[in-house]
């Protein structure tokens, strides 16, 4: 019996020893399966977020913004995938997956006793729901650890995922989860790299050849390593028709399908206003740009901006040609903005003839980069002219001379602009002068307000560029200081839009991926005109006016669209840039071409270079527009005037048009540049007492300035019969005329020395009988040059160093003398040219 009793309490100790074993055994398993074991709770934060997408204004995908330390996702319901992607996933990655419980007990066995025999994990045995667990519960160095315990801790996992979420909702979390290679999370994402389609559209082979994908992406790259992928696509579709889903002829048909492969880069439509979009992403919402997965619907229309670069890519290859009869005009690049004048949203933006060519400098974006503008600023110019609040408004109809005229710089430097191709038009209307772009008279324009005023309007229209009005001078009226062409084309859109500023967007809407907006774009309210509505209306009406450029235009140029359109050309000198800006009632577009480097072209002004694109786009985006005019505010009249001088019409004015003008602003003068002369048809001189009357007939001669008279003699016009003193209606004082004030003259050794001379020219009033020159030295002196008796009172002098003034003193018929303002000059010895300092590129 005590026999008994030993043995009972040693095998109660045994079984109490055991029993706590066991008890410690189970607790250290439990901890060490259970301890911080993720919780299903947790299951969203290890989502691959949605990318940042952004479309254009009919939610088109220009581009996706990638996480730096991601990936690619898109996130698409169960229904959207293709039933073959589907079954190609489950025949290849868990054949069972809707009769498991999220692990398989065979795998996982055959699994374990390999393992267990090798010490580490070898072979996989893990289902979907496993992989799930996986990607979206473990951190990536739990990930990336090879042990039984993150094996069972998975499995545990998986069965409790399989208890809390449906089939549907488990293989939608892997197809939307897993990673499919090339920074691809997501099937949609893989459709669209690999394939450059939308899941939706995925053949059976295609579907098959991303099916065997997760388990070895860079191995299999279809981009890298096609002959890999293709042999991986035939081993699944040898599963699915293991698997019973398809048969083994269509298996063979779509392993013999071939297959057309994307870049491996995701779309990126209008990439320089992408790029623009980008940063003001990156500024608005730094912190959701990479996370969250906004959507971004931008104001750009898809269709127009590849109108476009369509237009940029056609006509900057004809013009770089190389043909007997034209040779490259030498033209890398090209940049198209078009915006809407009556919102402000940018509608188009090409920064480049090709974002991805690196020797064009592709990626430098043209359209905000500031260049010389050319003549493209005449219309503000203008405008400034034509306030109705000035005591002394130009219109329209106003006469300016296009003469060669020199002006005296705040430098105190001369400055004496020149037309395009050294032409000179004589007296011309406003009208004429600003649609065919003549410079001469822009420069007057711009003498009469001051740059000051042009540099403060600029700015109010939204140019940033021209801040400093001391860095600038008269040149700036012919591109002379950079401007962008994104503000350049604003600044245009407020002529198209009532004077009135416009403040223009990119973004229409910003969203989370959970539909939460964060911005949306509302019409700002109207903004006070700059520019008086009545003058935007006519400075629109003479830039549409194509009888007024056609003097430099012709009839058919690429400035006419086949409706009203308002446009302006620019061209600098060298050909380094030129432009193209115009507008409708529905659109403003600018075009700039030329070299991002600053090289200049060959012989490529703004109407041939920039031109033809601003037409192609302009016709290509209108075509099916309606065609509007130009809403004319009230405030405004017509009057008829004499053509050439732009005061009423008497009699003997040979030309008369009808010109708008703004109330208060018709002329109250008559015409004085027509005017009747008696002459004796026997001499052809002036009639006087002793003509018969037989002999008189009224013959009416054109009275120019004295300015405009030697172009009048060059072009042939016939001088009244009589001293041109006798009828000087528009001289009343002495006024030398050349050379120009502060002009630096530059000794040759190349020309001798007595034919290096300077022509001494002067105004005169009526009744001069002699014009005396004067050179008066640095030191005071005076010394006689040249006396002159008769017109038109020239005279010439050798060029000798040194520093000095001319003086004209002119003799009257009654004795007096009249005596001009001291126009001062250089002579210098010649400067080799690698000497000389940096000149100005702007007309």
């Amino acid at each position: 019996m005590r026999r008994f009793w030993t043995n009972r309490r040693r095998w109660q100790k045994i079984a109490l020893i055991a029993l706590v074993l066991i008890g410690v055994t189970t607790g250290a398993l439990y901890f060490w399966l259970f301890a911080d074991l993720p919780s299903l709770d947790d299951l969203e934060a290890g989502l691959a977020l949605p990318s940042t997408r952004i479309y254009d204004r009919h939610g088109r995908l220009l581009y996706e913004v990638i996480d730096p330390q991601g990936g690619r996702n898109r996130l698409v319901p169960l229904e959207q995938i293709p039933q073959s992607l589907v079954q190609a996933t489950i025949a290849t990655e868990d054949r069972y997956f809707y009769q498991s419980i999220g692990i398989d007990l065979g795998g996982i066995i055959r699994a374990l006793w390999i393992n267990l025999q090798g010490g580490e994990v070898r072979v996989g045995g893990s289902t979907i729901t496993q992989q799930v667990v996986r990607n979206l519960l473990f951190d990536p160095q739990q990930r990336a650890e090879r042990s039984l315990r993150r094996k069972l801790r998975e499995m545990i996992l998986a069965i409790q995922l399989t208890a809390r979420y449906s089939k549907s909702e488990i293989l939608a979390l892997y197809l939307n989860q897993t990673y499919y290679g090339n920074l691809a999370y997501g099937v949609q994402s893989a459709a669209e790299v690999y394939f450059n389609k939308d899941v939706s559209q995925l053949t059976l082979a295609e579907s098959a050849l991303l099916a065997g994908l997760p388990q070895a992406p860079a191995l299999h790259d279809p981009l890298r390593n096609p002959q890999a992928a293709k042999a991986r696509q035939r081993v699944v579709l040898d599963l699915m028709v293991e698997a019973g889903y398809i048969t083994r002829a269509a298996a063979d048909l779509a392993y013999a399908e071939p297959l057309q492969y994307g870049s491996g880069k995701f779309i990126m439509n209008a990439p320089h206003f992408v790029q623009e979009v980008w940063r003001q992403l990156e500024r608005d919402f730094p912190e959701r740009i990479y996370e969250g997965g906004l959507r971004v619907t931008t104001t750009l229309d898809l269709d127009w901006q590849r109108a476009a670069e369509e237009a940029v890519r056609r006509h900057l290859a004809a013009l770089n040609a190389n043909t007997r009869e034209r040779p490259s005009s030498r033209a890398a690049s090209a940049a198209v903005v078009a915006l809407d004048p009556r919102t402000g949203q940018l509608l188009v933006m090409v920064g480049s003839a090709d974002f991805f060519n690196a020797e064009i400098d592709g990626a430098i974006n043209m359209a905000v980069v500031p260049r010389q503008p050319g003549s493209t600023l005449k219309p503000f110019v203008y405008a400034l002219t034509f306030d109705p609040n000035r005591p002394e408004p130009w219109t329209p109809a106003t006469m300016v001379l296009d003469v060669t005229t020199p002006f005296v710089t705040k430098r105190g430097e001369s400055y004496t602009p020149h037309n395009y191709g050294l032409v000179e038009h004589g007296p011309v209307s406003v009208r004429e002068a600003l649609a065919s772009s003549y410079n001469i008279p822009a420069v007057v324009a711009l003498n009469e307000v001051g740059v000051g005023a042009l540099i403060r309007l600029l700015t109010q229209l939204g140019i940033t560029t021209l801040n400093d009005p001391d860095r600038y001078d008269l040149s700036i009226a012919l591109g002379g200081g950079d401007v962008r062409l994104t503000e350049l084309v604003a600044a245009y859109a407020a002529l198209a839009n009532e004077g009135r500023p416009l403040k223009t967007s990119m973004i229409l809407r910003v969203e989370t991926a959970d539909g939460e907006v964060l911005y949306e774009w509302e019409q700002p309210p109207l903004a006070d005109p700059v520019i008086d509505p009545r003058v935007a209306w006519l400075i629109t009406d003479i830039l549409s006016d194509p009888e007024a450029r056609m003097p430099s235009f012709g009839v058919r140029s690429p400035l006419s669209i086949g409706r009203p359109a308002a446009v302006k050309t620019g061209t600098t000198t060298d050909f380094r840039d030129n432009w193209t800006v115009g507008y409708t009632p529905q659109i403003v577009a600018g075009v700039w071409v030329g070299n991002p480097n600053n090289e200049p072209m060959v012989n490529v002004s703004g109407v041939s270079g920039a031109g033809p694109i601003w037409n192609d786009f302009m016709r290509a985006v209108l075509h099916d527009q309606p065609e509007l005019t130009f809403p004319r505010p009230n405030g405004l009249v017509q009057a008829e005037v004499c053509a050439l001088s732009g005061l009423l019409p008497t009699r003997y004015c040979p030309q008369r048009r009808v010109d708008w003008f703004i109330q208060g602003t018709i002329p109250t003068k008559h015409d004085d540049l027509y005017q009747p002369f008696t002459v004796d048809i026997r001499t052809g001189l002036l009639a006087d007492e002793n003509t018969p009357e037989q002999y008189k007939r009224e013959r009416v001669y054109l009275v120019l300035p004295q300015e405009a008279r030697a172009w009048a003699a060059r072009n042939g016009i016939q001088p009244p019969p009589a001293r041109l003193s006798e009828v000087a209606r528009h001289v009343s004082a002495v006024r030398l005329l050349t050379p120009d004030p502060n002009t630096i003259f530059q000794l040759t050794p190349v020309i001798p020395r007595e034919a290096q001379r300077i022509k001494l020219s002067v105004a005169v009033p009526s009744g001069t009988r002699e014009v005396s020159y004067w050179l008066r030295s640095a030191d005071g002196q005076e010394m006689l040059i040249a006396t002159v008796y008769n017109e038109p009172y020239w005279a010439w002098w050798q060029l000798e160093l040194g520093n000095y003034a001319i003086i004209a003193r002119a003799r009257l018929a009654d004795g007096s003398e009249q005596e001009s303002e001291p126009v001062r000059f250089r002579v210098i010895a010649y400067v080799a040219p690698d000497q000389r300092p940096p000149s100005g590129d702007a007309e």
